[in-house]
């Protein structure tokens, strides 16, 4: 399988490659449109083809500090299942500079449970040491779900 490697500080983590619609840098001309309100890690909206479309800052998710606008900081467009369709979510990654190759086979459980971080995969050895596998639809809980795609829960 095909991964977009990227980095949380120093540890290395993918997404799977067939859940990115785009990958597009982070430019400062063009930066999140910030929803007062909403939880620290909804870095905002950005205009997709003339249509808000919610910013997730995944450094703040896991780490509690926003992505830093580094030259490697990327706006990955990912296909978000919810509520049986398939929606556009925008994620910034820190690091998102290659991509892998992997067998799924190559991953294990870690034997840690993180209710609070579902989105946090298996892990899988990898020249470079351990990558851990971010599992985009379980990216949000169901709050958040609820914040960003109200139509849905009406």
């Amino acid at each position: 399988m095909l991964f977009i490697l990227f980095t949380l500080d120093s540890e290395r983590y993918v997404i799977d490659a067939t859940q990115v619609e785009r990958l597009m840098p982070l430019t400062p001309q063009s930066p999140p449109k910030t929803i007062p309100g909403a939880p620290s890690w909804v870095a905002g909206v950005l205009d997709h083809e003339g249509a808000p479309l919610p910013v997730i800052d995944l450094l703040a998710l896991a780490l509690g500090r926003p992505a830093a606008q580094l030259m490697s900081t990327r706006v990955v467009l990912v296909r978000y299942p919810h509520a049986g369709s398939v929606r556009l979510l925008a994620v910034l990654l820190e690091g998102a500079t290659r991509t892998i190759r992997l067998d799924a086979e190559a991953f294990h459980e870690t034997g840690i449970d993180l209710p609070h971080a579902r989105y946090l995969g298996p892990v899988a050895s990898e020249a470079g040491g351990l990558v851990q596998w971010v599992r985009v639809e379980h990216l949000l809980p169901d709050d958040v779900k609820a914040l960003l795609f109200p139509e849905a829960h009406t």
